[in-house]
């Protein structure tokens, strides 16, 4: 598995930066925004805190995702390849004509979507002090993050990670600054509205520290490229192939963020206001380490396939070299995966987290994969897959939320399923993908699972640690008297660390001096 002088060698040791980069990011602006909940939620109602943490948020996202999110992925796979400077301008120029288009229709979709919220919102939920007025705000913010948009894309082709940290970094300290600000100057009456003018000030200051980074204003049309092709005259505006890339991945984008969002969509239209507030909390207490751990390596993974795999036929080296990050990522999750499953002692709807947080590793670094490799009938043969997906998770969730009785946790339990269903998707696309371009070796399932005897070991470990839960059930809460039970998980811990250490050592060394060398 490991090579030799691979391509693009700062690659790699870029992807490394922004991942530590965005891990900061995410833990800075999760512990800003825990301790703005907790603030919050000392001085506003459940039905209040649900309306803001499920129903605007779903808003923001629903408008933010369509708008921006089949672009971005598209213009990661962008690359010259040309042999002049002044192609490769051209080159830039057409690009930064298609990163203008998130703005150009996503400000008019933001309109229509948001009055489409407001004339399907129910009477308790409009009811609500200055509903309308905090709506709008949100809309307005949703406006100011996509006028940011095409300085956004340039930050991340030209792999500039810190002023991307920058700007969010600023951002996240001037939301949390203005919500709170107006939420204690002001009285609960105004609590909806505090919400939207801090995601309204997240939003400025995105746009402010990237145009100030710049030294130049936001594109707001695409302006008409002459080139000169074999002798002739070209002009136009959009590079074809990019753009067909962009809009079947923004076609694409509908029914994923359906699936992505799908618990919210759901809670948001079946739940009542105060029990939206208590799921938004579980669900920010759960997904906390998903947020803060493997969403940055879900954005730098699709960085780093795209750069690297960008390009008709991408030579052997680069096909190693994500073959070896892919492998080994999926190495890593499959480990946590098995330490998770030896058990949780969580309220239900947390322990449900623990099945849903390694699913979303597993599906977000395979889908990583997919949109940096995939071709437009890849992309439009899996969005058909991904229709059949979202029926499929609807019917679950409602069977498991109501049918079976599990409440909330159920819609926890049809988002694993339906992040199982996408993760294995992708994976037969991962393998196809190397098998056509000459690397069948390179990647394959045994690869990334542990060896039998590891197994063995967690699976005897999984055992023991609920046979200690039955023995101490009854026992009281106090690490004294819990102690018992401590000492089998930590045995259990200290003895599949040491299963890994002696039957893995090798297949790590390998993995990880190869990726060094990157």
């Amino acid at each position: 598995m490991a090579s030799s002088d691979p391509p693009r060698p700062d690659l790699f040791t870029k992807a490394l930066a922004s991942a530590s980069s965005l891990f900061l990011l995410q833990f800075f602006s999760r512990v800003f925004t825990f301790i703005l909940n907790q603030a919050l939620v000392r001085y506003v109602s459940p039905q209040v805190f649900g309306t803001a943490a499920i129903q605007f948020e779903l808003l923001l996202s629903t408008i933010l995702f369509l708008s921006r999110e089949g672009v971005r992925n598209a213009l990661l796979r962008s690359s010259s390849g040309s042999a002049t400077k002044s192609s490769d301008a051209t080159h830039q120029l057409l690009v930064g004509n298609i990163a203008v288009l998130p703005t150009l229709l996503g400000i008019p979709a933001a309109i229509l979507i948001t009055l489409f919220y407001v004339a399907s919102t129910s009477e308790a939920t409009a009811s609500q002090p200055h509903f309308r007025m905090s709506v709008t705000i949100y809309a307005v913010a949703a406006c100011l993050e996509l006028l940011s948009e095409s300085l956004y894309i340039r930050t991340q082709n030209e792999l500039r990670f810190d002023l991307r940290v920058r700007a969010e970094g600023i951002a996240v300290v001037t939301k949390t600054t203005a919500a709170f600000a107006v939420l204690v100057i002001g009285d609960a009456e105004w609590a909806l509205v505090a919400f939207a003018l801090g995601q309204a000030a997240y939003g400025l200051a995105v746009l402010l520290t990237y145009v100030h980074a710049y030294g130049h204003g936001v594109s707001l049309w695409p302006r008409k490229i002459t080139t000169e092709v074999h002798g002739n005259v070209v002009s136009k505006y959009f590079d074809p192939s990019l753009l067909s890339l962009s809009a079947a991945m923004a076609g694409q984008s509908v029914v994923k963020h359906f699936l992505t969002e799908g618990d919210k969509f759901l809670v948001s239209r079946l739940s009542p206001l105060a029990d939206q507030g208590g799921y938004a909390v579980a669900s920010n207490y759960g997904s906390l380490v998903a947020r803060m751990v493997f969403q940055p390596i879900e954005e730098t993974s699709r960085v780093f396939f795209s750069k690297s795999l960008s390009g008709q036929k991408p030579d052997p080296g680069a096909l190693r070299s994500a073959a070896n990050v892919l492998l080994a990522l999926l190495l890593l999750f499959t480990h946590l995966l098995l330490l998770l499953y030896l058990h949780t002692s969580a309220p239900t709807i947390l322990r449900t987290y623990v099945y849903y947080i390694p699913m979303m590793a597993f599906n977000g670094v395979l889908e990583a994969f997919f949109a940096s490799a995939a071709s437009p009938s890849d992309l439009h043969r899996q969005s058909r897959w991904l229709f059949a997906f979202s029926l499929g998770f609807v019917l679950v969730a409602v069977g498991l939320a109501k049918g079976a009785g599990l409440g909330d946790a159920g819609l926890v339990w049809a988002n694993v399923v339906n992040l199982l269903c996408r993760a294995l998707y992708a994976w037969r696309f991962a393998v196809r993908f190397f098998r056509e371009k000459g690397g069948r070796d390179l990647v394959g399932w045994r690869m990334a699972v542990p060896p039998l005897p590891v197994l063995v070991v967690f699976a005897c470990a999984a055992g023991a640690t609920r046979w200690s839960e039955r023995v101490f059930r009854d026992a009281p809460k106090r690490l004294v008297d819990q102690g018992g039970h401590v000492a089998t998980a930590v045995c259990c811990l200290a003895g599949c660390l040491l299963a890994c250490f002696i039957f893995e050592r090798t297949t790590f060394v390998q993995l990880f001096s190869s990726l060094r060398k990157r």
